[in-house]
């Protein structure tokens, strides 16, 4: 695996990992990731222009909270949802 940075407009979430998030932990983890900085990165997989989200939807909502552009990602091979 790859660690990169995204910007996070170039990441698709799958119709198969959209679903309602609690918007207490979105905002639990925002803040700690504002106080500690994003420690664990998420996951995705390249296609075409775009990054597929792999894992991590908290920790991607959390950042857009936070109005980040970017976001740490690790490059993955997953198989398409």
């Amino acid at each position: 695996m790859r660690e990169i940075k995204v910007r996070i407009e170039e990441i698709y979430v799958p119709a198969a990992l959209r679903k309602p998030l609690d918007p207490r932990k979105v905002e639990e983890l925002a803040l700690a990731i504002a106080a500690d900085g994003h420690r664990t990165p998420i996951l995705v997989r390249p296609d075409k222009n775009r990054y597929v989200l792999v894992s991590g939807c908290y920790r991607l909502e959390a950042c857009k909270a936070l109005g980040e552009a970017t976001i740490r990602a690790e490059i993955v091979q997953a198989p398409k949802h």
